[in-house]
């Protein structure tokens, strides 16, 4: 078992009038190599709840293993633990700093000990696999468009080799065919490498497509965790906590209560094209 979320609640500024519940008796078990998606409106925890999984914040009481040691025990190495679970900001002008991209993705490996042969290797092929042309490895990241940032942000944590990555709404600000892009770089990332992936977003439509697996954020809780045909089912509760089911399955829902055959469970547009196209068939 990769990570293990064992009843953690999290206030921020406990002990004062000012005391906040962000995280509210939250369990959850995370297995090498599952792609999830993290969904929640604004607020819903779902921010707070990630940075516990690297150990940039501590419980306020409850556990958090990673691969069946205790984040949180003093003797523990956090630095290692950043190495093998890395996140990817949601604005990547926070996790970008050098003078060119190719330095940017150097200072993760760098800082890990390797040989200058070594951790430019690794910057080279993170660049590589995150589809950066080669003529923008010497420019300031600082000068490319937000999707380039993102393929750069997501570099640098890749050449860290890491083993769950975890990437904080990383198609906020982009256009429909960058946040496509971003999404499929994403999927590709996981079917190569086999790593765990938890995609952070508030859009079902961003996930719906990709994740084996949902987890749904509501006031610190977990509303819902399960595939995305199970989560989906409950799209009128869903509403009810400001967020949304894909639209196919607004149409899949349609169609059944106009009298068509179809399987409403389907999350994908090419899953609902197939079952139209059955349903035609059987009219």
């Amino acid at each position: 078992m990769s990570i293990i979320v064992n009843h953690v609640n999290h206030i921020y500024d406990e002990d004062t009038a000012m005391a906040s519940p962000a995280l509210i008796d939250v369990n959850l078990k995370i297995p090498d190599g599952q792609f999830i998606g993290l969904i929640g409106h604004t607020g819903s925890g779902k921010s707070t709840l990630i940075q516990h999984l690297n150990g940039l914040l501590k419980p306020s009481s409850g556990e958090i293993f990673f691969n069946n040691e205790d984040i949180n025990d003093p003797s523990y190495n956090k630095k290692n633990l950043r190495a093998r679970v890395g996140l990817v900001f949601q604005y990547p002008e926070h996790q970008l700093f050098e003078t060119d991209c190719f330095k940017d993705v150097c200072f993760g490996p760098k800082n890990l000990g390797l040989t200058q042969r070594d951790y430019e290797l690794r910057a080279y092929e993170a660049l590589k696999e995150v589809g950066l042309e080669d003529e923008y490895f010497y420019q300031s990241p600082f000068d490319l468009s937000g999707g380039q940032k993102r393929r750069v942000a997501i570099a640098g944590v890749l050449a860290m080799k890491p083993e769950v990555m975890i990437l904080d709404e990383p198609t906020a600000g982009l256009d429909p065919k960058g946040r496509e892009d971003i999404l499929n770089l994403i999927s590709d990332l996981h079917s190569k490498l086999g790593m765990t992936i938890i995609l952070v977003s508030h859009s079902m439509e961003d996930v719906a497509d990709y994740v084996d697996r949902i987890i749904v954020m509501n006031k610190g809780r977990v509303e819902f965790d399960g595939e995305p045909k199970e989560v989906f089912r409950h799209y009128k509760e869903l509403e009810e906590i400001g967020l949304a089911a894909p639209q196919v399955t607004y149409c899949m829902q349609e169609l059944k209560a106009e009298g068509f055959d179809v399987d409403t469970d389907v999350t994908t547009l090419q899953e609902a094209k197939q079952e139209i196209l059955k349903a035609l068939g059987r009219c």
